[in-house]
């Protein structure tokens, strides 16, 4: 059985920090939770579950505009890459903490980061 989502997270908190990585997957099935995302290694993988169902066809596959307006902030030195596959089309997507886009972005998936101490994006 192939699953709808199966991405790979590989998460950084600073440079030269260790690298956490973590997995969620989703199974094309009728059947209880547990089974359904059997293969992660997210603390909390129901959690993820929703942010990517929510937010992943927008955060994953939309270009940001060339015009849109950000705010100049930092969020943090956290880095984390999401590979993989959601809903059959390949991932391959970078997160950072740079400015006021990319922090929402990382907010809109948060629970995908694992919630090890920088993965919330809160400093």
């Amino acid at each position: 059985m192939t699953a709808k989502v199966d991405l790979t997270v590989r998460l950084t908190e600073a440079p030269g920090a260790p690298e956490h990585e973590f997995r969620l997957v989703v199974r094309d099935a009728e059947t209880p939770q547990a089974d359904v995302l059997a293969g992660s290694t997210l603390p909390d993988p129901a959690a993820a579950r929703a942010a990517v169902e929510r937010f992943g066809e927008e955060v994953f596959f939309t270009p940001r505009r060339a015009d849109m307006m950000c705010t100049q902030q930092y969020g943090g030195p956290q880095v984390a890459v999401v590979t993989g596959t959601f809903h059959g089309r390949p991932v391959h997507s970078r997160f950072s903490l740079t400015d006021g886009c990319e922090i929402a972005r990382w907010r809109a998936l948060a629970p995908l980061f694992g919630g090890t101490a920088g993965s919330t994006g809160q400093t």
